[in-house]
């Protein structure tokens, strides 16, 4: 045990000393110019040798021939390199959870079943070591999500670069989260099954297709219970959950369903038919096969991890490649993410380039990544694209940032803050470097 406790001593030592160093950066004043620049704009337009003018932190003029006055201004030749708008993470508990393994890093799930007054964004770290990483990929924007067994609470948009979740926070509490019932009945429970899986062959037989049913039937209540609430001219007492929806019924707020399979999804467009909810579909493996349905009532959303096995047995090997494409081509608003415990967010423009080589265009790969995750999320009037008015959020490659055979983020702002790049990947594949000789050391 006591070896145990110094392991984890000495790993949170490392962690803490790899990036004590990295700061955010300060507020960016004056004109800046982006010259020379191959400009993917997010919107599928890409500007040959383009410059882009920046002011205050926002995007003021983006083209070609755009005149750089003489006096001292600063200035950024790319010449030869892409930039891209800063990539959009949709999902992810990114300064939730830090460490899997040790439950004191863990802060992305509440107990109980109705957790609507949860709020994501006060428990967000800002500090946490898996932020840089992502970062140094061209992730700028993530939407840190709630987990829970039923409704988990609201997620917030944070941005990558600040000292305390309060100047993270790029739009708060901008959707309620709701993880749905399996609704399938599978022998033996286990990884696909409902409401008895593990339990034991002593436990009582159940119906996880009941259950379910029955959870959504008090979720419906629930959100009749709050409409009438919110109806009243005044309440002798506040109702923290009821305070917590109130988003939904004016459309602020998005109500994110959590779900793959066709019958989850036919649920979750009940509430938009009953209630009017503006409605996001998140995982969505099966999405597809209803993307006439999604358009017809306007429900976007979010592939959560297009790296993985089909969700039934009999679907083609590579259908979650093709479902970008096949939503694309039905005219669905769609976001990709990644939600591998593995990658935690870092593989995102990686999964958008998968999606390109199974018919998406590069373009439209990056619009899943950007400009549509920014529309889903309802922070397109600032963020998703490099167009005139929005914040400065630029991602600068040395190679297609699609692809992790040549994707080098040299250079990355966040509302035209030039930010530090340093990672804690970075920091100790140069230990290693200078430990086995595998390059010189700097000064010799």
């Amino acid at each position: 045990m006591r070896k145990i406790i110094l392991a984890i001593t000495a790993f949170f030592t490392v962690a803490v000393n790899a990036q004590e160093t990295v700061l955010p950066a300060k507020e960016q004043k004056g004109l800046m110019f982006i010259k020379n620049a191959t400009i993917h704009v997010g919107n599928g337009k890409v500007i040959e040798n383009g410059t882009i003018k920046i002011k205050d932190g926002k995007i003021e003029e983006v083209g070609t021939n755009i005149p750089i006055p003489a006096d001292d201004v600063k200035v950024f030749d790319v010449k030869g390199k892409h930039v891209y708008p800063g990539l959009i993470l949709s999902t992810s508990n990114l300064g939730l959870s830090e460490i899997n393994s040790v439950r004191a890093t863990q802060d992305a799930r509440e107990i109980g079943d109705m957790n609507t007054s949860v709020r994501a964004i006060v428990a967000y770290n800002s500090d946490s070591k898996v932020i840089n990483t992502l970062r140094s990929n061209g992730v700028l924007l993530a939407n840190v999500v709630p987990q829970g067994n039923f409704v988990a609470g609201s997620s917030s948009i944070v941005q990558l670069d600040a000292w305390n979740w309060e100047d993270a926070a790029y739009k708060t509490d901008a959707g309620m989260h709701v993880y749905m019932p399996s609704l399938l009945a599978r022998p033996g429970g286990g990884r696909f099954g409902g409401g008895g899986g593990g339990a034991g062959p002593q436990a009582p037989a159940s119906d996880p297709v009941k259950e379910g049913l029955e959870k959504i039937e008090g979720l419906k209540s629930f959100f009749k219970e709050a409409k009438a609430y919110h109806a009243a001219p005044a309440h002798e007492e506040t109702n923290l959950k009821f305070e917590a929806v109130k988003g939904l019924f004016n459309k602020s707020q998005k109500l994110y369903v959590h779900g793959n399979t066709v019958k989850q999804i036919l649920v979750a467009l009940d509430f938009v038919k009953e209630f009017g909810f503006d409605v996001v579909i998140v995982g969505g493996s099966e999405s597809y096969q209803v993307a006439d349905l999604l358009k017809q009532n306007n429900v976007s959303v979010i592939l959560q991890q297009p790296h993985s096995l089909p969700t039934a047995s009999d679907d083609d090997v590579d259908q979650p490649y093709k479902t970008a494409a096949a939503l694309q081509k039905a005219g669905v608003l769609f976001a990709i993410s990644d939600d591998d415990a593995q990658t935690r967010g870092r593989n995102l423009p990686f999964n958008a380039g998968t999606a390109a080589a199974y018919g998406l265009t590069k373009e439209e790969a990056l619009a899943a990544i950007s400009l549509n995750a920014a529309k889903i999320m309802g922070v397109a009037d600032k963020a998703g694209s490099i167009e005139a008015g929005k914040d400065a959020n630029i991602v600068v490659s040395e190679g297609d940032l699609l692809d992790m055979r040549t994707s080098n983020v040299t250079d990355a702002f966040i509302q035209g803050r030039k930010i530090d790049l340093t990672d804690k990947h970075k920091l100790l594949n140069e230990r290693f470097e200078q430990k086995y000789e595998l390059k010189p050391k700097k000064g010799f």
